[in-house]
């Protein structure tokens, strides 16, 4: 919407008056005409859509857009290391037609058929090229899905737990630094999750690694924050009366007020669980996978079914990671203290 090359030029080329132009996610876009909630947007000329909701194509008449035309980018060593995958690559040069191509995205996008499928048959129509496509079931997907998911809340969330306890004690013990621990997790929270997922990918590449160290920073706020109200809700008397049996301030943490706080602390760590859960599903935007890569998928294809693939699991596994935590406080936090919180 603000590239030189975009809707402003666009606007000035053609004198367009319209006043209210917003941007929109290209596959939404299609659905937003369907349902005759835009007028217009830009597309591709390969779109299967157009042809699916029978839309008219305007022409550029006055060649305002430059024509862009698809290549190939690879690495140069790898004519070295994979020169057959080089060589088959190159294959292809002027051999997809943009009819071709409309027809594929067809078949992939309206008649649901797996997009390696599409391919195979492709290759084996235009190039006599025979293979065998390796359609992944949707069993297995899921399997693949869950152990990625798992895996970037797991380690994130285990990775916050360690790092939260000791800034939550610190900042309760010591009041001046714990303003500005609180603060600085705090603005933490505020960053848009896209956003710090993207201010990643310079340091940390693309991936698992950025995906999990986002997680852990946004997992931080909740058990920081328990942490320190834990332990300065402790009431004074109780604090004076383990002081006046000489424990050591050590020992006082670890044996009276960690215990009084823990029902408060497993609070923090279970809610930073279950947004742990759902913020994941972003990390498939940036190439981490889990379930948020089933409902970008579905986006892009339109397709109700993928997206209830990714969605559906993770709402199931947070209410799952909330119940598991209620276990845990069953089992780890005195009874007397659970009593002392229902009432």
């Amino acid at each position: 919407m603000d590239r030189k090359d975009g809707w402003p030029s666009l606007r000035e080329r053609y004198r367009l008056p319209h006043p209210t132009v917003r941007g929109l996610d290209h596959d939404l876009a299609y659905r937003a005409l369907e349902a005759d909630q835009i007028q217009a947007t830009d597309l591709y000329s390969t779109d299967a859509e157009i042809l699916q909701h029978k839309l008219r194509v305007l022409q550029d008449d006055l060649k305002h857009f430059p024509a862009y035309h698809a290549v190939l980018l690879y690495r140069a060593d790898l004519e070295r290391r994979a020169p057959a995958s080089v060589r088959a690559m190159i294959s292809l040069e002027g051999r997809i037609t943009e009819a071709d191509m409309i027809r594929m995205n067809a078949q992939a996008k309206v008649e649901r058929i797996p997009e390696e499928a599409v391919a195979v048959r492709f290759l084996a129509e235009k190039m006599g090229v025979q293979s065998k496509a390796e359609v992944e079931t949707a069993w297995s997907r899921f399997l693949r899905h869950t152990q990625e998911h798992l895996l970037l809340v797991a380690i994130s969330l285990g990775a916050a737990v360690l790092a939260a306890l000791p800034l939550g004690i610190l900042a309760a013990k010591q009041p001046a630094a714990g303003q500005a621990i609180l603060a600085a997790v705090g603005i933490v929270q505020t960053i848009p999750s896209l956003a710090l997922l993207v201010f990643m990918i310079p340091v940390l590449g693309i991936g698992g690694p950025p995906a999990v160290v986002a997680l852990f920073l946004y997992s931080l706020l909740p058990i920081v924050r328990n942490t320190y109200t834990g332990l300065t809700d402790i009431p004074v008397e109780v604090r004076e009366s383990s002081e006046a049996l000489g424990l050591p301030p050590a020992a006082r943490l670890r044996l009276v007020e960690l215990p009084l706080a823990s029902s408060a602390i497993l609070a923090g760590i279970k809610t930073s669980a279950v947004i742990n859960v759902g913020t994941a599903t972003l990390g498939a935007l940036i190439g981490a996978g889990g379930y948020g890569q089933p409902i970008l998928t579905g986006i892009r294809l339109a397709d109700t079914r993928l997206i209830l693939e990714g969605a559906v699991p993770a709402a199931l596994l947070a209410l799952l990671a909330q119940g598991l935590f209620e276990a845990a406080e069953r089992w780890l936090v005195s009874p007397g203290l659970r009593l002392k919180v229902q009432s």
